[in-house]
């Protein structure tokens, strides 16, 4: 049953949390206690924290929602998330919940899915859940911890190459403001090998609604992930999502990070430890943003042992009076010699008003490693509009050209083409004139 109380949305946490009759073994409800603990402790962070200096989430948490609101999903429709010529196995969650009714996953021998409430027998959920995001400074992970009630639990089975991409749609509806948290764990035991695409929409006439999730990815011996964040919401949905990623020996992990114009206000946190040798991650992002729309990506690639490959390349584009942030870390390690990692941020303005913060940063540890990292800055090239328009062509289409051209490099290493032919029609949608 979901209650409003006429306070702050901390009162009303505080107050659930007390009132929560959560059935789980016991563990589990001392891990919430601890985290709840932790969350009282430090509160939500501000802008005094530097790590969210530019990301003012008061805004958002000064007000009273519905918490756990029950979902009609009569009304559901989850068409806007279609991707062209996709052929993939679904799963729809609603407002965070699981609903069977709307996933198709076929006879796939090898993968498990579950709602994460009906996980806690499952090995990986026991040998992992709780063991890897609760290890980062981020407070809001542990609000997670405590108080997620719907999510979803994914399970790759060893020597296991999924037949086709897992589609993840994530829809957000209702008809007061609500707040949602969600727990995925995804774990991909060695050998095996999964494509999974999330995508991010809001049901028309939707309430505002913010979202705090976390995701849990372990990437075992030898497996592969490659994994897509495309961000199609409206402007009625906030996110603040936290991604944490696992990686042991001889893995792969590839992370396509795309956000365009809607939602109003995304906070990506995407944390990769590599802790083992000959570990390779790419991440890859694309953020188109438009009106007063705000957009904060985090990242930390943390090279823990010796032997590994990191690529990181991130590009904002944002129009109007939009804002996009771009802080990525890397880390290596004192033991991680030999480390291959890049770092590469780029950024063009749209508009006289629009806003980037970028902050690359590279911490070395080590000594015989091949390290590198910047950050570009500039505006729309109206001499190259100009050049483009003499030719014969008009002035939307010459505009779209500059910006594929300047998203190229990171649309370009897309693994799924599918996937990048649709971000690309996406992105010429969003640039087209109000």
């Amino acid at each position: 049953m979901s209650t409003i109380v006429a306070d702050s949305l901390y009162q009303q946490l505080v107050s659930t949390f007390q009132e929560s009759d959560i059935q789980e073994p016991s563990h589990l409800t001392t891990l919430r206690q601890e985290a709840f603990g932790r969350f009282q402790q430090d509160g939500f962070p501000t802008v005094k924290n530097e790590e969210w200096k530019y990301t003012n989430i008061h805004p958002l948490i000064n007000s009273t929602y519905v918490l756990d609101t029950p979902v009609d999903v009569e009304t559901v429709d989850t068409r806007k998330a279609d991707i062209p010529g996709l052929d993939a196995h679904r799963i729809v969650l609603v407002n965070g919940q699981y609903v069977l009714a709307f996933s198709s996953l076929e006879d796939e021998i090898g993968l498990v899915v579950k709602s994460i409430n009906e996980a806690h027998t499952e090995a990986n959920f026991e040998k992992h859940y709780a063991q890897h995001a609760d290890k980062s400074d981020n407070v809001m992970v542990q609000l997670n911890t405590a108080l997620n009630t719907t999510g979803v639990y994914l399970s790759v089975a060893r020597n296991k190459v999924i037949s086709k991409p897992i589609h993840i749609v994530h829809v957000a509806t209702g008809e007061e403001a609500f707040f949602a948290q969600t727990r995925n764990l995804i774990v991909v035991e060695p050998h095996a090998e999964v494509e999974i695409i999330e995508s991010f929409m809001t049901m028309d006439g939707a309430a505002k609604n913010v979202h705090n999730k976390v995701t849990e990815i372990v990437v075992e011996e030898h497996a592969k992930v490659q994994h897509y964040y495309l961000q199609v919401a409206d402007a009625a949905s906030h996110y603040i999502m936290h991604t944490e990623v696992y990686q042991e020996q001889y893995s792969l992990y590839n992370n396509y990070n795309c956000n365009l114009p809607g939602a109003s206000f995304v906070r990506n946190n995407i944390n990769v430890r590599l802790d083992a040798e000959q570990v390779e991650s790419h991440l890859y992002g694309i953020n188109l943003t438009a009106d007063q729309q705000f957009v904060d990506n985090h990242t930390i690639v943390d090279h823990m042992k010796p032997h590994c490959e990191s690529y990181e390349w991130y590009k904002n584009i944002p129009q109007d009076e939009s804002t996009a942030v771009f802080n990525g870390k890397i880390f290596v390690r004192e033991d991680a010699q030999k480390t291959n990692a890049f770092q590469q941020n780029n950024n063009m303005l749209i508009g006289d008003k629009s806003t980037v913060y970028t902050k690359p940063q590279l911490e070395i540890f080590a000594d015989d490693v091949k390290c590198s990292h910047g950050c570009t800055m500039g505006q729309f090239d109206d001499d190259a509009l100009f050049y483009l328009r003499a030719r014969g062509i008009g002035e939307e289409a010459a505009r779209v050209l500059l910006v594929h051209a300047f998203a190229f490099d990171v649309t370009s290493r897309f693994s799924n083409e599918n996937v990048r032919q649709y971000i690309e029609h996406l992105v010429e949608k969003g640039l087209e004139k109000k």
